[in-house]
């Protein structure tokens, strides 16, 4: 069992990647926010929040079998977290929200600004801190692909 939860919490592996781990990891992001851009707002928020939930555990067992912390290999917190960058925009954006939402999640994880720093010392280093550090990223990048949308739309409206 500690095998397969361990290749979960990689990402399916993902997460030993020798080059950016984090970054290879969270594409597995991208398919997943893509698929739930394509369900009802409802729908995405529900699986989004499960997902979220139960990233918090399995993260924290992986933190305890892998040595303790964030480890590099541990990328399920950036999986379920990427989504949030793009949850309630709509379907006709998918083109663009998805890979913007993937630069800027990536941007603000690596660079931690507060609260995003604060946020990974939830729970003393275990899941949560592990999961929230991240979810926090993507929201900072949800904010600005929302500006961006609510931009476009507006610019659309003129012509």
């Amino acid at each position: 069992m500690q095998d397969i939860l361990i290749w979960l919490a990689s990402g399916l592996g993902l997460g030993y990647s020798p080059w950016a781990p984090g970054t290879v990891g969270s594409l597995l992001g991208l398919p997943l926010a893509w698929w739930l851009l394509s369900l009802p707002r409802y729908r995405r928020s529900i699986i989004t929040a499960i997902l979220i939930v139960a990233a918090v555990p399995l993260c924290d067992a992986a933190s305890i079998w892998l040595g303790g912390g964030d480890v590099q290999q541990i990328v399920a917190d950036e999986i379920v977290a990427m989504p949030l960058t793009v949850i309630f925009l709509t379907t006709a954006t998918r083109a663009w929200s998805v890979p913007l939402g993937y630069a800027l999640f990536r941007v603000f994880d690596i660079l931690k600004p507060f609260p995003v720093s604060w946020a990974e010392g939830l729970g003393g280093g275990g899941g949560l801190g592990i999961v929230a550090d991240d979810v926090v990223a993507a929201i900072y990048a949800a904010i600005i692909i929302a500006v961006v949308a609510w931009m476009v739309h507006k610019r659309r409206q003129q012509h």
